[in-house]
């Protein structure tokens, strides 16, 4: 973690020294930079940060220089209310952010309020764009699309078999599990156990004898990749040899570190590895460099603000509701993700969910793997 945050603080000092007197682009990242997903947030800010200084090497947008600022919202929605409030103050006009659909959702009020422009690059709950506000996007999918594809995937993999469902009660994370159970229902299957557990919990012993009285096959689970991890391990430690099946919210390799190697056979849903796309060659190059890898929200975020910069120039205006309009025009953006475009209600229009497998690298590390043709069976 300490490699990160240098790479983050040295990159942001270097923005920092381009500014001028002159006009500047007030633009700024709000997530959790410390607590229990400091992981994602060290993505957030890293791409935000790569993004920043590669189009101010550019000559900035319409001429003008992007300042970053950082807000630590730690994943808590009262902090990102805060965050929210001070970027206001401090005469921030763009943000990406923030991770956690349930903070985003009462800071996007907030920036609403004060005529700021908001891109998160994670927040996946469906109700974030459902509001008819004019200043929220998002560049990842939703949980309705998310929840579609991983239910899908258990009624045609595991049909007949028990399924146990686990959220940790968040915004995210029950409303993924909810729409994953519903797809479930659709496709004539009934989860044999449905159970929320508190964010920061430790001991999921409980919990884990309820999973083996239950008898499941699969357990789904609704949530991050810390308290994911440890349900798994803690499983593992009681004879439960049920694979997890995660969303977008394990997405690191923290998971691997946090589950150890009873995470292998974990199945998952997230979008293509955009590492892996011919946009993104250059700067997962710059990346590396800079000894960061940028996996899960990383590009995500490199991505909104090269949106923010294409907007603002077809708009020829730095005005965020001007900017807002170019996004909600249909415009397509070319990005390290590929072409994105928005819907009215700032939804990207295309499906991003695809299925994953947690297994061993060929240099024998965990990790992530994108099925061909999003089968997992064919991984084994």
């Amino acid at each position: 973690m300490k490699r990160i945050t240098t790479l983050g603080l040295a990159l942001g000092f270097a923005i920092a020294l381009t500014g001028t007197a002159s006009a500047q682009v007030k633009l700024a990242v709000g997530g959790p930079i410390t607590g229990p997903s400091a992981a994602t947030g060290a993505q957030m800010k890293n791409g935000v940060d790569q993004a920043a200084a590669d189009i101010n090497a550019a000559g900035g947008i319409l001429g003008q220089k992007i300042i970053v600022s950082y807000g630590d919202d730690g994943s808590d929605p009262k902090q990102g209310v805060s965050v929210a409030n001070k970027f206001a103050a401090d005469g921030v006009k763009f943000v990406i952010g923030h991770y956690n659909s349930g903070v985003t959702m009462p800071s996007s009020e907030v920036y609403q309020e004060n005529g700021i422009l908001q891109i998160t690059p994670a927040s996946t709950n469906p109700t974030v764009t459902e509001r008819k506000m004019w200043n929220i996007f998002r560049v990842c999918g939703r949980d309705d699309q998310q929840g579609a594809v991983a239910g899908e995937y258990i009624v045609k993999h595991f049909k007949g078999k028990k399924i146990a469902i686990v959220h940790d009660k968040t915004t995210y994370g029950k409303g993924l599990a909810d729409e994953t159970k519903k797809a479930l229902t659709k496709g004539g299957m009934k989860e044999v156990l449905y159970e929320g557990v508190n964010t920061g919990e430790k001991d999921f012993s409980a919990l884990v004898s309820k999973i083996k009285q239950s008898g499941a096959d699969l357990i789904y689970w609704g949530g991050l990749y810390t308290e994911g991890g440890l349900i798994v391990r803690q499983m593992r430690d009681q004879g439960v040899k049920a694979p997890l099946m995660g969303g977008d919210g394990i997405t690191s390799d923290e998971f691997a570190s946090v589950g150890g190697p009873g995470v292998e056979g974990t199945l998952m849903t997230y979008g293509p590895d955009p590492r892996n796309k011919p946009e993104a060659k250059k700067a997962v190059e710059e990346f590396r460099a800079n000894k960061f890898e940028p996996e899960a929200y990383t590009l995500y975020s490199y991505a909104g603000v090269q949106i923010i910069k294409q907007a603002a120039e077809a708009a020829k205006s730095l005005d965020p509701k001007k900017v807002a309009e170019k996004m909600h025009s249909g415009m397509h953006f070319k990005t390290v993700l590929g072409d994105i475009s928005y819907d009215k209600k700032g939804d990207i229009t295309k499906l991003d969910y695809v299925m994953y497998v947690w297994k061993k690298d060929t240099g024998g590390k965990i990790t992530y793997v994108e099925c061909p043709g999003s089968d997992c069976s064919k991984m084994k």
